[in-house]
């Protein structure tokens, strides 16, 4: 798995992120969120397998098999645990990691969390609302999305879709207590209001956080607006960690 990391000097109490990329794309559109990010935390945005410059298996991955590729990843570098901000499918497999590997997700940011129910009923309602969303997305980002699709193979791409749809990742949500932050951008078509409101009320600890102005890919078009909002939030949960930690070692 390939992966971009940050390379600041940083105090040894700043929070470590990981950034994980919706379907068909790579890290390479969440690398303005990785800037805005880099001087307050250590970062990593990995390519999941199958994408970006990560190897390309002969099998594509369901979501559960993407978690688990991630976790090891997290095991090859040396991570025992991180925050996670995810964008779009990305969300899917944070939560799905966190399902299974509580102690490896410290908190998570949820940016236009997919797929919602009306979007599994009609997969070409999906992609009208994606056609929708495209005019709110800036220009510069076509370019990486086409590159990504093709580099990735669209037949790849389209089983992702389809194995991210047949994922009911609401059913894991009630289950997941970490720190949660589900955002939305204002004019995102692809992940209803209404969806994000469900999403953020069936998660034990989590609150909904709209982005005016943005849309579905604000990591890459509302950078700055976003680490304005989740940095206090990333420090918060990051120092109860440390605390938690402390207090487990005090009583060992």
């Amino acid at each position: 798995m390939h992966a971009r990391v940050s390379v600041q000097d940083l105090p040894t109490d700043s929070p470590t992120v990981v950034l994980v990329h919706g379907l068909g794309v790579s890290s390479r559109y969440m690398i303005p969120t990785a800037l805005e990010l880099a001087p307050y935390c250590s970062v990593y945005a990995p390519d999941l397998p199958g994408f970006g410059k990560s190897a390309h298996p002969p099998n594509v991955l369901d979501v559960p098999q993407m978690a688990e590729a991630l976790k090891s990843w997290m095991d090859a570098v040396g991570l025992a645990s991180a925050a996670f901000i995810g964008n779009s499918m990305g969300c899917q497999v944070i939560v799905d990691l966190a399902f299974r590997y509580p102690e490896r997700v410290r908190s998570a940011v949820l940016i236009g969390p997919t797929f919602d129910r009306k979007a599994r009923a009609s997969i070409w309602s999906l992609l009208l609302r994606v056609a929708r969303d495209g005019r709110w997305e800036p220009k510069s980002l076509s370019p990486i999305i086409v590159y990504d699709y093709l580099s990735a193979g669209l037949i790849r791409v389209i089983i992702t879709l389809r194995l991210g749809l047949l994922d009911r990742f609401e059913e894991k949500l009630p289950h997941v207590a970490i720190p949660t932050i589900v955002m939305r951008g204002q004019h995102d078509a692809v992940v209803p209001l209404d969806w994000a409101r469900y999403v953020a009320r069936a998660l034990p600890r989590a609150r909904l956080v709209v982005i005016k102005g943005a849309s579905h890919a604000l990591n890459f078009s509302a950078p700055a607006k976003l680490v304005r909002e989740v940095l206090p939030f990333l420090r918060n949960t990051s120092s109860e960690n440390r605390n938690q930690e402390s207090r487990g070692r005090s009583r060992e």
